[in-house]
């Protein structure tokens, strides 16, 4: 699979991508855990570019809703014009998130996780011959130590220090690291501060 896949898309989505060299118009899936806006609100711009720079197809997985919550997105960002003149151009395709499911060439299987209300999707997903996890925003229960069994590489968020709301805190992510000794973990999502493994902004790491 030569392709690539973005994960969720909050903002600045679109900048950040050029600045590390990552061609907008080359992701060719979309893969949502939930619609809050830290998640979403970089997509429209990235959106922009799909309508008029680079019009090569694009699918969007996500929650149940997502075509519906997806479009009301688009038309408050652009009001009159999405539908008139940019939705027409718009290569895209919607899919709601199976247990088990291909999308854009992507084998992937979807775990629910615990998020506040809302809930999270999980994804497993299968990229080059390795299995990648990643979790969006997770309580540390549970569903979260079967979305990254087995996996080669695990993204994962990890707040912040102590009791974290609808969150998984460092403490957390630092059990869940020694319960799957095998997988390599990249810790996203921290509020501030530091954390063995931790992701940090525009960088690039190969795996």
């Amino acid at each position: 699979m030569n392709g690539r896949l973005l994960l969720d898309g909050g903002a600045p989505l679109l900048p950040h991508m050029q600045r590390v060299g990552v061609d907008p118009g080359a992701i060719d899936a979309v893969f949502l855990t939930h619609f809050h806006g830290d998640h979403t609100l970089g997509l429209p711009t990235f959106v922009l570019h799909r309508v008029f720079v680079d019009d090569r197809p694009l699918t969007f997985v996500g929650p149940e809703g997502v075509e519906e919550r997806l479009e009301a997105l688009w038309d408050v960002s652009w009001g009159p014009d999405w539908k008139r003149v940019m939705r027409p151009k718009f290569k895209v395709t919607y899919q709601t998130a199976t247990p088990m499911g291909s999308a854009a060439g992507f084998d992937y299987e979807t775990i629910r996780l615990d998020h506040g209300s809302s809930g999270s999707n999980g994804y497993r997903i299968k990229v080059n011959g390795r299995l990648l996890a990643y979790s969006g925003d997770t309580e540390a229960t549970a569903p979260l130590d079967a979305l990254v069994e087995g996996a080669d590489v695990a993204i994962v968020e990890a707040t912040g220090p102590g009791d974290v709301f609808s969150h998984m805190s460092w403490e957390s992510a630092a059990d869940l690291k020694r319960r799957h000794p095998k997988t390599r973990f990249m810790f996203n999502h921290l509020y501030s501060g530091t954390l063995e493994d931790a992701a940090t902004d525009l960088q690039v790491i190969e795996v």
